[in-house]
This record gives C-alpha cells, sequence and structure tokens, in this order.
C-alpha cells in the first residue's frame, strides 16, 4: 500500500503539488483520494508514481498487516499520534507492569515521562524507577516492530536487555543483562528453573508453544505461566513475560489483555495455583482483555 505520509514528504522535498502531479500523470483526483485514505494502489500505479518522482517504489510503500490493532500501532508510532491508541498503551502498560514490580511511580508521573520526557518527582523517587520506565516504552516498540516474527530466545533476551541495560542492577558482575540467570531465585518461597536448567526448559517451551497451528489466547497464557515457573532471569521476568503477552497477542491477531496493578493480587494467585488450578489464570486475563476491549471502544477502534 502506497504510504501518503512517504508520498507528502516525498512531493514536498520535490517542490510539487497534488495538482501538478495529477496533471503530469493523468492520474485522475479519486486516484489521488485514495492514496489519501490509505487505500491500496494497482503496481502500475505505485510504478509510474515512483518513475516521475525518481524514487524506487519501497519508498513511497508501507506494509500492511492483517491485524487492525497492530497495524494501528504501527501508523501511531511513526506518527507519534497523541492521545491513541499507541499514547495510550505505552502509558498503561508501562505504569501498570513496572508497578506490579515495586516501582513507586504513579501513573500521572509515567504519562509525564512518556509526553514531555521530564518528571515532577516531589519526595523524590529511585533513579532506576525513572530509568526503567523510559527502557518500558522502548521496548513496547520493539514488541510493535517485532510482533509478527516468531517468538525466540534472541527476542526474549532482547527485551530483558532493553528494560535492564544502564540500571543499577547493570553495574552487578553476577547480574546478565540480556541473558539468563547465574544465581538460583525464588519467587514467593516457590523454586524456580535452577541456573543450569533455564535455557533447556526455555528451548522446549519454545518448541512446544511455536508447533501450536493456530494459537488461542489460552495458549499464550500458558506460555507466560510456565515461562513465569521457569523464571530464566535473576530479576524483570514478570515484565519480559508480558511483554511476550503483548506481542502474541499482536501477532495471532487476538484482544491483547494489560495486568493491572489493582489486579495483581489475582494473577499473582493465578500464576501461583497454575499447576493446580488454571481458571484463575485464565479469568484475570479474560477481565483484563475486557479492559483493553473498553479502551479501544473509548478510542471508537473496532475490536476486529
Amino acid at each position: 500500500m502506497i504510504s501518503y505520509d512517504a508520498l507528502e514528504r516525498i512531493l514536498k522535498e520535490k517542490g510539487i503539488g497534488k495538482t501538478e502531479l495529477s496533471l503530469k500523470l493523468g492520474i485522475s483526483s479519486r486516484t489521488i483520494a485514495k492514496i489519501s485514505k490509505g487505500e491500496k494502489l494497482s503496481k502500475r500505479s505505485i510504478q509510474k508514481i515512483a518513475n516521475y518522482l525518481k524514487t524506487r517504489p519501497e519508498n513511497l510503500m508501507r506494509e500492511v498487516v492483517e491485524n487492525p490493532i497492530l497495524q494501528l500501532l504501527r501508523e501511531e508510532k511513526e506518527s507519534r499520534l497523541p492521545g491513541g491508541l499507541y499514547h495510550e498503551l505505552q502509558i498503561r502498560m508501562t505504569y501498570n507492569s513496572n508497578h506490579i514490580e515495586g516501582s513507586q511511580l504513579s501513573e500521572e508521573q509515567t504519562r509525564l515521562i512518556f509526553e514531555t520526557s521530564t518528571i515532577d518527582t516531589q519526595d523524590g523517587v529511585p533513579v532506576d524507577d525513572i530509568l526503567e520506565t523510559v527502557h518500558h516504552f522502548r521496548a513496547i516498540d520493539y514488541v510493535i516492530e517485532h510482533a509478527e516474527d516468531l517468538l525466540s530466545e534472541e527476542i526474549i533476551k532482547h527485551i530483558h536487555y532493553i528494560l535492564k541495560h544502564d540500571t543499577k542492577d547493570s553495574t552487578l558482575s553476577w547480574f546478565s543483562v540480556g541473558d539468563y540467570k547465574k544465581r538460583a531465585n525464588m519467587v514467593g518461597g516457590r523454586e524456580t528453573a535452577k541456573p543450569s536448567e533455564v535455557a533447556g526448559r526455555i528451548k522446549k517451551l519454545l518448541e512446544n508453544y511455536n508447533a501450536i497451528e493456530k494459537v488461542s489466547i489460552e495458549d499464550i497464557i500458558s506460555f507466560h505461566a510456565e515461562f513465569e515457573y521457569i523464571h530464566p532471569f535473576q530479576d524483570g521476568n514478570g515484565r519480559v513475560g508480558r511483554l511476550i503477552i503483548l506481542k502474541e497477542c499482536l501477532r495471532h491477531n487476538i484482544i491483547p489483555f494489560l495486568i493491572e496493578d489493582k489486579k495483581k493480587n489475582f494473577y499473582y494467585r493465578g500464576l501461583n495455583e497454575w499447576h493446580n488450578e488454571r481458571g484463575w489464570l485464565i479469568d484475570t486475563c479474560l477481565d483484563s482483555q475486557d479492559s483493553f476491549s473498553r479502551l479501544l471502544s473509548m478510542l471508537e477502534i473496532p475490536n476486529s
């Protein structure tokens, strides 16, 4: 599909108006209207425009994906449109995911960082809370950019690197930023995978998950729970796991679900009891999906 923004930019650079383009190439006003609406053009029309502007056809193109939510997020990310879905996703997911893990930043402070790159610390907050907020914004960008890629160890490790680089943890000799843990850890008194087991268990988890022919929301929830049971990193596992949820929902055209801080206790209970009772975590995630659907409705974005 031809990108109206790209065409506008090239026309401006060359000092050519849309009327001149239409007259010189014999392109109808209807075709110009199609471009402005983001509708598809024939390859012949695109090549004709590219030849006249002395540029390659791909410079006029934008990738269009089947998932309308992913398409919208990519468009709004590129244009930095304020007040849209991308804007709200960044703030709401970053605030809730970090707050679940103990960040002292409020939602309003998170919003201020995203919107103005400034913060009113008032009583003061840890520097790492600020760094990890900015890093989380970048991690969401990475997830949107790579949403359609097959989930892999490389992607998982890179998400961890984005979140934890330059933080206090990264100065510790035994803390592996962007790599699996070196020291055993526990979660809520529960043992997790030993460092020597992590690589093998993650590979097996990915192998089983990526073999599913049609991934459902229950499959994504199951992957998340098993990932958290392995707990492959020294720290940051919850945030990495929830970013994987977003990526895989976007990849498989499933309405995303963002775990809100106010649902933290239900979320943790669901994770802790996963191997005994799966319904609790599934119900919490489905309720969170309903919340995301309401956000789409508020922004007048179709759910499908």
